[in-house]
């Protein structure tokens, strides 16, 4: 599957109360994320698989790659997974709120 056959979606059009997967390290997820997504390191993910849920799956990291990656792994196991195309810097570009851990003012690290 290459990446121009990837289900993908812009970050300003993925739905208020989407499942997301956050696939970046614990440093970025700190620094800022979206509320309620679950946090899995792209390393992790395969291990971790049964976590995720059944519905479909926006998948983010910071501009897409590895995101791109994940989505193709979930895709091929039969999951619905989209890659949410420009990944962190996009959500923040298109408005979309963010938090940081502990309180402080998010950013895409």
């Amino acid at each position: 599957m290459f990446a121009n056959q990837l289900p993908t979606a812009e970050a300003a059009s993925v739905p208020a109360d989407a499942a997301l997967l956050d696939v970046r390290e614990q440093d970025e997820w700190d620094a800022g994320h979206v509320d309620g997504a679950l946090h899995i390191p792209i390393g992790e993910v395969v291990a971790r698989i049964a976590e995720l849920p059944d519905e479909r799956l926006y998948v983010l990291c910071r501009v897409g790659g590895r995101s791109a990656q994940v989505v193709q792994y979930l895709v091929a196991q039969g999951r619905d997974a989209v890659n949410v195309d420009g990944g962190m810097f996009a959500w923040e570009a298109a408005g979309r709120p963010m938090v940081g851990t502990d309180g402080r003012d998010a950013f895409v690290l």
